[in-house]
């Protein structure tokens, strides 16, 4: 029961930090790509200001990757902001591994905590005999719970580690979006001041 106790508080603890962590306006802050066209209206975004985005959500670093990539090609600006993206993709699925780990191992920590009592009962079996049934029924039922505490964990926690991947997988799809937006709007940008 140990271990499970341990997985479950685990588990709890995975659980209330990805719901902060993944909150999508935590992740891509409102408008942004609308911000930078402002900025950039403004008089052009200075370091200061890429800084400043790099430093405000993991889409502004995605973003910000990508502003600092201006002057090149289109290839290399998306290549940019790729790879940073594929950085806060992974941080974005930290713990999910532990909480998927957690939903597999209940169930067969709760399987061999009922094995194990079961041991006990033919044990008590074989030395007090047959004739006293509560010990039996105390020792069957001590067992059985022990594989009842492993799925309460597990079913809640394989829940939620789908949930999650879920919403990191919708989360990306969003920040693909916002940075096409990004990366139309500079190349277009662009092209207008080649023709100008």
């Amino acid at each position: 029961m140990l271990p499970i106790l341990f997985g479950s508080a685990v588990a709890l603890a995975i659980i209330l930090e990805r719901f902060w962590s993944l909150r999508v306006k935590r992740i891509i802050p409102v408008n942004v790509v609308g911000q930078i066209k402002r900025h950039s209206g403004e008089g052009g975004l200075a370091p200061s200001h890429l800084r400043t985005l790099a430093n405000s959500s993991p889409m502004g670093r995605i973003l910000a990757a990508g502003l600092a990539q201006g002057g090149v090609s289109r290839a290399d600006i998306r290549a940019a902001m790729e790879e940073v993206a594929g950085q806060e993709v992974h941080q974005l699925e930290r713990f999910l591994s532990a909480l998927g780990t957690i939903a597999a191992l209940s169930p067969l920590l709760g399987l061999l905590g009922t094995v194990v009592g079961m041991i006990e009962v033919f044990t008590a079996l074989m030395l007090h005999g047959s004739g006293n049934t509560a010990l039996l029924a105390g020792g069957i039922s001590k067992a059985l719970i022990t594989t009842a505490a492993g799925l309460c964990v597990a079913i809640p926690a394989m829940f939620f580690h789908r949930f999650f991947l879920r919403r990191v997988d919708d989360i990306a799809v969003q920040m693909e979006g916002e940075a096409t937006k990004l990366l139309d709007w500079m190349t277009q940008t662009e092209a207008v001041g080649e023709e100008g």
